[in-house]
């Protein structure tokens, strides 16, 4: 009778763990469950060149609940505002957002992503969305490659959402919405787009998934409205009816107060995923100018609370969480007048089956060692076999082979000699039909 005692409690305690870990069930994601938060600074998730001609490393803060056991977390990756041209992964907003959403049970991640808006004008504002855009989508991928291998961050990644604020919302906006190659070429040619490494980028982790759940917008926009397709992840706004930066309406973003380029705000982004059928919850600022809930007022901090009841909402409305809603949407001001848009198809993708622009995913079974790298002039390869003689094959960001070479030597030096600066894929093979593949830079 003892032994069927204790089965039956332990079968009831295994029970209640499992309730314990369905969402929401103990008022985690929808409440304060954790007090304390165990912060990870500067975990490095890839590199790439940035707008001056430099190599820029990558990082990101992780945020995590400190003591948490559950072993599939919703992650939430927020991106920093600051116009492209300022601001950083500690900007107080983000740290703010990433404290109240890890204490609810998320993992949060806060990233920098690269700046530099060259030139000041509407083809440099592209580019710099699309180096954040990289950036943001390696950041993703970095915790797919993780679940798949060393499972340190334990994410669900079923549930990855991202956000941002201002330049950060912009930033998730494009990572999810802007995704075909004829979209960008309306603002800048195929060989611009090529140079700066494609829709995907090589910021790092290369080949994995970039896909999420969902996107929460505060004070962002759109280049096209139209980029927002049927069938496409759900999203909440918040915004100001009178944001001066980035327009809640259709209007010029002005960082510095200079009109730079046309951008879709929230209310046109509104009216466009209603007309779908695309999930938007949409709460407006009345009276407000851009990012009310960012500072140390007493007013700012109102306006932090706000965001993180309503974002809150978003986000377990889509886990499947039934709780009650902390803040409901409101209605929004002004006539979004939708203008005639034809969605185009064309997208020119890197094939992640060739050997070229698959460093993080290649067995480095070939290569021992590339230094110094990045290089201004001369790079050396060191083999792993030296008993054998290797082909060296050269590759730009378009899978062009630049230069092929042979070699009896344990050693191998390539220059940079006539080379533009940037990003190279560097091939080596060796007589056995090995090979390996490795990201180069040269400054």
């Amino acid at each position: 009778m003892k032994k069927i005692y204790l089965f039956a409690l332990s079968t009831v305690a295994s029970l209640g763990l499992l309730k314990a870990q369905t969402p929401c069930s103990t008022g985690r994601y929808a409440s304060d469950t954790f007090t304390n938060v165990t912060v990870t600074s500067n975990v490095v998730f890839g590199s790439n060149i940035t707008a001056g001609g430099s190599t820029q490393s990558l990082t990101m803060d992780v945020y995590q609940p400190t003591g948490d056991i559950e072993t599939k977390r919703p992650l939430i990756i927020w991106a920093h505002g600051g116009s492209f041209i300022g601001g950083s992964k500690t900007d107080a907003d983000v740290v703010a957002l990433s404290q109240a959403f890890t204490k609810k049970g998320y993992v949060c991640v806060s990233i920098n992503y690269r700046l530099g808006l060259t030139p000041f004008d509407s083809v440099g504002a592209v580019k710099a969305v699309l180096r954040a855009v990289q950036d943001m989508k390696a950041s993703i991928r970095f915790f797919y490659k993780d679940k798949l291998t060393s499972d340190t961050y334990k994410i669900d990644t079923n549930n990855i959402f991202i956000g941002g604020s201002s330049a950060g919302a912009i930033t998730a906006l494009h990572t999810a919405y802007l995704d075909k190659s004829c979209e960008v070429n309306y603002y800048i040619n195929p060989n611009d787009l090529t140079n700066l490494g494609g829709m995907d980028g090589y910021s790092g982790n290369q080949c994995y998934s970039s896909k999420v759940k969902g996107v929460i917008n505060l004070c962002g926009a759109l280049g096209r409205y139209g980029w927002i397709q049927p069938g496409d992840v759900p999203f909440c706004s918040m915004h100001g009816t009178v944001d001066g930066t980035v327009r809640y309406n259709r209007g010029f973003a002005a960082p510095l107060g200079i009109q730079l380029i046309l951008l879709d705000g929230s209310r046109m982004l509104k009216e466009q995923a209603n007309a779908i059928g695309v999930s938007n919850p949409f709460y407006t600022w009345y009276g407000k100018d851009h990012v009310p809930y960012a500072g140390t007022s007493a007013a700012a901090i109102s306006y932090m609370d706000t965001t993180v009841k309503f974002v809150r909402d978003f986000l377990i409305s889509n886990l499947g969480c039934t709780d009650a809603p902390l803040l409901a949407p409101n209605t929004p001001v002004q006539t979004a007048n939708l203008y005639a848009y034809t969605t185009c198809t064309t997208n020119v993708v890197l094939n992640c089956n060739s050997s070229v622009g698959m460093n993080e995913l290649t067995h480095n079974s070939v290569i021992s060692e590339v230094y110094p790298n990045p290089s201004e002039n001369d790079m050396t390869i060191e083999f792993a076999n030296t008993s054998t003689s290797h082909k060296i094959e050269l590759y730009d960001v378009t899978g062009k082979i630049i230069s092929s070479y042979n070699t009896e030597d344990s050693k191998f030096k390539i220059s940079k000699n006539n080379l533009a600066s940037g990003l190279y894929f560097l091939k080596v093979s060796n007589k056995q039909g090995e090979s390996s593949t490795q990201k180069i830079i040269f400054k």
